[in-house]
Parts: structure tokens; sequence; C-alpha cells
């Protein structure tokens, strides 16, 4: 019988009783299981670890503070039998084979009637996994499968919604190296039916996408007598009527300069559902894959990013340059390349030291990523000496001559 193969089934053990026998760390490990599947558990040992004895205290479990008796087992569903002594474990093994009670053995077993499998949650699905008598392989295999689901390297897409109701996600793809998407974005990813995908956005990710998934270019949408946003916008609101799970791909983080409120808006407006997945903002990361810190003890405590698509002199501004320039810290500015000469002049303008470090990166964490060093006073004409192109991410003050250490030896 113990090459016999378990027959795997999912116990529903709400509101039934579970009788657990030891308080040791077996118990500690496999009560929040039963706790969170709603179980009536009553634990019966003379001792139990502080962990155990803290959900006594809570009143998650019931804890009658006494060996095991025979005639424990009655009524009960399900029962774990862990204590760290054979006899006892044997006993009532034995009862529970005379009620038909299943029966989960830590010290042995192949004498129980019931197997504990690996097990793993991910996005609502459970993963439980047996292989005899190898746990370890089970944890193995279990991990690999959640790993899996959560990274979304295996799809497991749901084929019922069961609220009814469209599905959209606002995803932060972050600055553009693919690994540097949140989990959970690439997830969703992975279960998507459209893919509505800004340039700025980790492209490698798109060609990873099954080939019945609908990928549509934000800047090639039509946008007739609509702005563009608008135009995403109802391209967004369409997809989800016809009951499509869509994900909007977005550079950075949807809410750091990616108008992701105003989709988000529009959708509700609409009465569609969305989630929003935060992004790795290239206002940090970019400057970080380069060596740069934004903030360094003893250099700057402080951090501020900026939107440079509007220059200083332009009435659309809402930035405060004067006040910029006075600040001691780092300025990070993002849509600036094209503008950087001017705003370079108004920092100087309003107080800035014009020998302030100044780097620029272009295309950060992608294979294509470069940096180039000025300062105030010339990183306008550097920036057109070198040709940098956007996107490309401007970081000002003195964490740009922030290095670390050289190897020892060198």
């Amino acid at each position: 019988m113990a090459d016999t193969p378990a027959y795997p089934v999912g116990l529903r053990l709400a509101g039934r009783r579970v009788v657990v026998i030891g308080g040791g760390q077996v118990a500690q490990r496999r009560l929040p299981a039963l706790v969170a599947a709603g179980a009536d558990v009553l634990l019966i040992s003379p001792s139990a670890t502080p962990s155990v004895d803290a959900m006594a205290e809570a009143g998650e479990i019931r804890w009658e503070r006494r060996r095991y008796q025979d005639g424990d087992l009655a009524d009960a569903w399900y029962a774990l039998i862990a204590t760290q002594h054979r006899e006892v474990n044997e006993r009532a093994s034995a009862e529970a084979e005379r009620e038909r009670v299943w029966c989960v053995r830590a010290d042995d077993a192949s004498a129980a009637t019931a197997w504990t499998p690996a097990t793993g949650r991910s996005e609502g699905v459970t993963v439980a996994v047996l292989t005899g008598n190898d746990p370890r392989r089970s944890a193995a295999v279990r991990d690999a499968i959640v790993e899996g689901l959560r990274d979304g390297s295996l799809t497991a897409p749901a084929h019922r919604n069961p609220a009814g109701t469209p599905r959209v996600a606002l995803v932060g793809g972050g600055p553009g190296d693919p690994d540097l998407i949140t989990v959970r974005g690439r997830r969703l990813l992975a279960q998507a039916d459209v893919v509505i995908a800004d340039r700025l956005g980790p492209r490698d990710l798109l060609a990873e996408l099954p080939p019945h998934v609908e990928v549509i270019d934000a800047a090639k949408i039509p946008y007739g007598r609509f702005m563009a946003q608008e135009a995403i916008n109802n391209a967004l609101v369409e997809h989800a009527r016809a009951g499509k799970a869509v994900v909007r791909l977005k550079g950075g983080d949807p809410y750091v300069f990616g108008r992701g409120m105003e989709e988000l808006q529009a959708l509700a407006e609409a009465g569609i559902p969305c989630t929003v997945v935060p992004g790795i903002s290239s206002s940090i990361s970019v400057p970080g894959a380069v060596g740069i810190p934004v903030t360094h003890r003893g250099v700057a405590h402080e951090f501020t990013v900026v939107s440079g698509h509007v220059g200083p002199d332009d009435p659309r501004s809402l930035v405060d340059w004067e006040s910029l320039a006075r600040l001691t810290g780092t300025l990070v500015i993002l849509m600036g390349v094209d503008k950087i000469g001017a705003i370079a002049a108004a920092l100087v303008k309003h107080g800035k030291p014009a020998g302030t470090p100044v780097a620029v990166v272009q295309e950060g964490t992608t294979a294509a990523q470069r940096r180039v060093d000025a300062t105030l006073a010339t990183v306008g004409e550097v920036v057109l000496a070198e040709e940098v192109r956007p996107p490309a991410v401007i970081v000002i003050g003195d964490v740009v001559a922030v290095h670390p250490p050289a190897p020892a030896g060198n």
C-alpha cells in the first residue's frame, strides 16, 4: 500500500471539527492553514510553542492543556497527530482508523491515512503537490509552480469572471529593463487578452505574449476627432466592454507623469473597475542604474522630481523654478532633454551654482543605456554635442559626483 498513489482532494473544513494532538513545531507550521480554512480546531497538548500559545490566546484555536485520551477524535473530520511520543501517536492513529477520521501522522507517513501536501497560493489558486515520501521534492515542485504563476512565466488564464465585469489593469512597467516590472504586473500581462502599450514600456515583454493577445501601440491609435489621450481612454473602455482582460502597459509608474489617473477616471465614468499596479519609477531607478544615489548621507537629504516637458518661460509651467534653485538636495528632471538648456539657465539665474554637477542618462536600464556628465553651465551644449535623445533622465546635484570606493588592491 505504501507505493499506491494518494488520491488528491481539497477538504472544505470550515466550521468542522479538526483535532490536533501535539503543540510543537509541526503543529505551529500546520495550524495557520487550518485556521485560514475556517476549521474548528481543538489542540490537545500539555504544552505548546509560543506561536501556538499566541493563536490560542487570540481565540483562533481551542487548547486543552493535557495529554491525549481515547475518545478525543470523536466527531472529528480530520486529525493531525504530531506528538514526540510514538506510543501516543499509535494510539491516536488507531482511534482515527476506528472512527474513520482522516489522519496525518507527523512521525510515520506510511502509517497515516492522509498526507499533507506542500501547498502554496497565488492569485486565488491553491497549488498542492504530493510526491510520496519525498517532502523536499514536493516543496521544490510547489515553489517552482507558485513562482511561475507569480512572475507570469507560467500562464494560467482565468476563463471565468465571477463578477461578470470587464477587467482592466493600469500596469507600471518600470524603466525599460523587462526584469524590473513587478511580479504582479508581469502576471497580469500574462493573463491579458489586449495590451495597450506605450513606447517607453518594457517592449521585450510584448514578444513573450501568446499569439492570441492583441497588442496595440498607444502612439498609433487613430485619433480622429479625439485627442491622443481621449483615444486611448476610448480604446480601454471599448475593449473592456467587449469582455476582454485589458492591460494598459506604461513605462515607469502610472501615476508619475504617466496620466494614469486620467485613464482611471475615464474607466470609472464608464463604470469599469480597474486595478492599478505601481511600477518602478525611472526617476529613482535610472540614476541608480548608473551609480547615482538620489539621496546620500551628508550630501542630499531630499530629492525632487520635476517634469521638464514645459520650459521655465512657458506660461503653462506649474513649476516654481526659483524655489527649486534654493534647494540643496537632488533635482531629477524627466522629459526635459530638449528643454535642459533653458532649465539650467533658469536655475543658475535664481542662484543655483553654475558648477553644480549634472548627469544625463539616456535609455537607462536598457542595453542602449549611456551616461553623459556636465554641469549646469555646460549641460545645454553637451546634450546637443552628444546628441542625447529621449528618453533620458537628468540628475542635478552633488550626488552626481558620489562614487563607490575603488575595489581593494586597485
